[in-house]
C-alpha cells in the first residue's frame, strides 16, 4: 500500500499536488509524540515539503502559514499558505478533509470540516480568507468521509444542522435521521462559486482501509488530506 493515495496535481507556474495518507501513518490524537513525528517525517520525504499539522478544534478559525507566524501547531481547523515547499495537512476519521487551490497565485488551503465546522462555516471562512489575500480558489478536493447513510444522529441534531445547511439532511439505510457532511460541504463550495470539485468517493465507516471513529471508536487513528506546491 502506498504512503500517499489518490494523488492529483495541477501544473502551472507552480505545481500544486494533493494526496491522502494511508493507515500506515499514525496521525491520531492519541499517537505518541515520536510516532507522530515519524509520520510527519515520512510525509516530508514523500512530498519533498515541510508538513504543518493543526491542532483541530471543530471550529472555523483559519490560520495563515507564513514566515511571520509563531512556531507550534496552529490551533485551527483550516490553514492557508502561498509558500511553496510547505504541505498543509487536514486530519480526519469521518469528518470531511477539504483541500483548496488557486493555480494562478499558488495559494493553497487545508480544511477540517466536521459537523460543528459545517455549521460554523469553516469552508466558507477559508475561501473568504483566501480571497482577502488576493487569491481565487478554483479547485477543491473532498477526501473520504462518513457517508450520508452511515452518519446517524438524533433528529434534533439533524434539524439543527439542516437549519444552517439544508443539503446536509439525510437518512440512514434503516430510515433513521442522518447527516451528509459531504453534501453540505459541496453545497458550501457551490455557493462560493467553486465548480471544479474533485471527490474521493469512499465512506470511511464502510471502507476499512480508512480510519473511522464511528466504526472503531477511541481506537481510530486519523488520515490526512495533504496539499503542497513546488516549482
Amino acid at each position: 500500500m502506498s504512503l500517499l493515495r489518490h494523488r492529483d496535481r495541477i501544473e502551472g507556474d507552480l505545481v500544486i499536488e494533493v494526496a491522502f495518507t494511508d493507515v500506515s501513518l499514525s496521525l491520531g490524537d492519541a499517537a505518541a509524540d515520536d510516532v507522530r513525528a515519524d509520520a510527519l517525517r515520512r510525509v516530508a520525504q514523500a512530498t519533498g515539503s515541510t508538513p504543518v499539522l493543526m491542532e483541530q478544534v471543530h471550529g472555523a478559525h483559519v490560520d495563515v502559514i507564513d514566515d511571520r507566524r509563531a512556531s507550534g501547531a496552529p490551533r485551527a481547523d483550516a490553514m492557508i499558505t502561498a509558500q511553496s515547499g510547505v504541505s498543509l495537512l487536514a486530519r480526519a476519521a469521518d469528518c470531511v478533509p477539504v483541500l483548496l487551490a488557486d493555480p494562478a497565485t499558488g495559494w493553497i488551503a487545508a480544511v477540517h470540516s466536521g459537523r460543528a465546522g459545517l455549521v460554523e462555516g469553516v469552508v466558507p471562512a477559508t475561501i473568504a480568507a483566501l480571497r482577502e489575500e488576493g487569491a481565487e480558489p478554483g479547485v477543491a478536493w473532498i477526501g473520504p468521509h462518513v457517508c450520508g447513510t452511515c452518519y446517524e444522529v438524533p433528529a434534533e441534531m439533524q434539524d439543527e444542522v439542516a437549519a444552517v445547511v439544508p443539503e446536509s439532511r439525510s437518512t440512514t439505510s434503516r430510515g433513521t435521521p442522518a447527516l451528509d457532511l459531504g453534501a453540505g460541504v459541496r453545497a458550501q463550495l457551490a455557493a462560493a462559486g467553486i465548480t471544479d470539485v474533485r471527490l474521493v468517493g469512499a465512506c470511511t465507516r464502510e471502507d476499512p482501509t480508512w480510519p473511522s471513529n464511528r466504526r472503531d471508536g477511541p481506537a481510530a487513528t486519523r488520515f490526512a488530506g495533504v496539499i503542497w506546491s513546488h516549482p
